[in-house]
């Protein structure tokens, strides 16, 4: 049995290992797979592993052999279920191995929002506060979490754990999901998503991208929030119109935003959000610590052992 792995390398650039995977079959691991080179480096394969290399009806039917599709993410946007279920393909995802990553990195960025860590840093290093009259100085307004709101749009996994850790700063929990649930969430409120936008003092995303969440964060919905508050997105880029953040940034409609995600990956150089003032933007590593992905290959492995048994887990087709 031939497995491929049609790119590796965001999970595994060197530091772990995809021998797990060679017990079941022969293994090739490429780093990358151009769109134009899909079927040539999938051809033979039995099993295919992928992360963002988009596997579509075409490409089904150009592999006749292929009876599997485990992926290395949570997201199932790069493979066309629809297709996958009539051409008798089982897809299976990974759910839940970044969580602690990912909500942790919601919070790097918005506390290099609120206190401007990383900045003061780099001035200390250029010299400012060496040629400062005082014995302290700041460049930003420093913000005090405590107190604050925090609203969350989407409570699955990453949501809950985000919640949990603004709890933690003493703040003020606003929740907005298509199911509420307060069973076991006394200290969280659920509400109408206008409701969390206007009294929000962070906005953080959560939520999966879908036809319903696709820019979700509109312009109309940037006029609701304070212009002291700040977006936080570590979840799907096209959640945000990103050219009416920008404007909202350029105009000081919100104080500022944290984004790890982008609508396009990696992003053109015009994207607006690249150069809008108070905007933090980092390359989609949020998922990415040696911890979470270390699990990522595990439970990869683990859906791949389930499947040849007989027993698919995590099957999302």
């Amino acid at each position: 049995m031939k497995i491929v792995v049609l790119d590796g390398y965001a999970t595994n650039p060197g530091d772990l290992s995809w021998d797990g995977l060679a017990e079941f079959g022969e293994l090739g691991v490429y780093d990358r797979t151009p769109a134009e080179m899909t079927v040539e480096h999938a051809t033979g394969a039995e099993i295919l592993i992928s992360n963002k290399v988009f596997l579509g009806a075409d490409e089904m039917a150009a592999l006749p052999g292929l009876r599997y599709i485990g992926l290395q993410a949570t997201g199932v946007n790069a493979v066309d279920l629809d297709a996958a279920r009539y051409h008798g393909i089982v897809v299976s995802n990974v759910p839940a191995y970044s969580t602690s990553s990912v909500a942790q990195h919601a919070f790097a960025l918005l506390l290099e929002l609120a206190r401007g860590v990383g900045r003061h840093a780099d001035l200390v290093r250029q010299g400012a506060w060496t040629n400062c009259p005082d014995f302290a100085f700041q460049d930003t307004p420093q913000v005090e979490l405590t107190d604050k709101t925090f609203g969350v749009i989407g409570y699955g996994d990453i949501g809950r754990d985000a919640a949990r850790i603004a709890a933690a700063f003493g703040m003020r929990i606003l929740v907005h999901t298509r199911t509420p649930d307060p069973v076991g969430c006394p200290d969280v409120n659920f509400v109408e998503l206008d409701q969390l936008l206007t009294e929000s003092d962070v906005v953080s995303l959560h939520c999966p991208l879908t036809p319903q969440t696709e820019a979700l964060i509109s312009a109309e919905r940037l006029a609701m929030m304070k212009t002291s508050a700040y977006l936080i997105n570590t979840s799907r880029g096209l959640l945000i119109d990103e050219e009416a953040l920008a404007q909202a940034l350029r105009n000081g409609d919100i104080a500022g935003a944290g984004l790890d995600v982008l609508s396009s990956e990696p992003p053109p150089a015009d994207n607006p959000l690249l150069t809008a003032p108070n905007c933090y933007v980092t390359p989609h590593l949020a998922w990415a610590t040696f911890a979470a992905r270390q699990r990522l290959i595990a439970e990869i492995i683990e859906n791949l052992r389930a499947f040849l048994a007989g027993r698919p887990r995590n099957q999302v087709n």
